[in-house]
Formats: C-alpha cells, sequence, structure tokens
C-alpha cells in the first residue's frame, strides 16, 4: 500500500490541474486515476475529497471531448455534411468507449465552449 500525506496528495491534485491547463488530459487523468485507491484509504475531509472527484469528472469529460473534436474535425475536413451520433460512436470505438447519451453531452459542451461549430438536429451533427 503506498501512503501519502495529505499535503502529497493537494500536491498531486494540483499537478493534475496544471497538467489539464497545459491540455495534457490523459496524463492527467492516469495520474487522478493512481490516486484513487489512495483517497479511499486516507481519511480527507469533505474539501479534499470533493474537489479529487470533481477534477476526475472534468478531466474525463476534457479528455472524451478531446477525442470527440479530433475525430470530428477529420469527419469534417473530408467534407462531411453530417455524422449521426452512432456513426460517431463507431468511429471512436478504438480510441474511446462511451455511451451514446454520454457522447451527446461532450458534444453539447464542445459547442457550449465555442470549440465546435455545429449544429444538432435530433441524433445529427450537421457541420
Amino acid at each position: 500500500m503506498v501512503r501519502m500525506e495529505k499535503d502529497e496528495f493537494q500536491e498531486q491534485l494540483n499537478h493534475a490541474q496544471d497538467l489539464m491547463s497545459e491540455e495534457k488530459f490523459s496524463d492527467a487523468l492516469k495520474l487522478l486515476e493512481s490516486l484513487k485507491d489512495i483517497e479511499k484509504k486516507m481519511d480527507l475531509d469533505y474539501t479534499l475529497t470533493h474537489k479529487f472527484y470533481q477534477l476526475l469528472s472534468n478531466c474525463k469529460s476534457l479528455y472524451n471531448q478531446q477525442i470527440i473534436l479530433k475525430s470530428l474535425n477529420k469527419a469534417k475536413s473530408q467534407n462531411t455534411i453530417s455524422i449521426t451520433f452512432q456513426e460517431l460512436k463507431t468511429l471512436l470505438k478504438d480510441e474511446l468507449d462511451i455511451e451514446e447519451s454520454i457522447l451527446g453531452r461532450e458534444v453539447e459542451l464542445l459547442v457550449l465552449r465555442g470549440v465546435l461549430s455545429c449544429k444538432l438536429e435530433g441524433d445529427k451533427i450537421i457541420f
């Protein structure tokens, strides 16, 4: 079992945040996943536990969005006019195992963040 002090745990969270700021979501996710077992065995206050799980959730979402955006940009560059969420899920199958409902939310977040310009109509993404 790896032992860690609260200050060191906080430092690791800060490091994960820095990695996320640099858009190194994969590295941040690996770090946060490695802290999961440690967190469960530690007696952390609510604020630190909340921060940990919030970072983990945000990092997973941003990592998903990064991969989704890459696939959508590739589809757009091939002069694709539209793509269904099912088609997108098929394109992503080697990199990302994601439910269609979550895929839809991640695409909506990309649009809300202004990173993706498209129109969503039912189960279609129209470029």
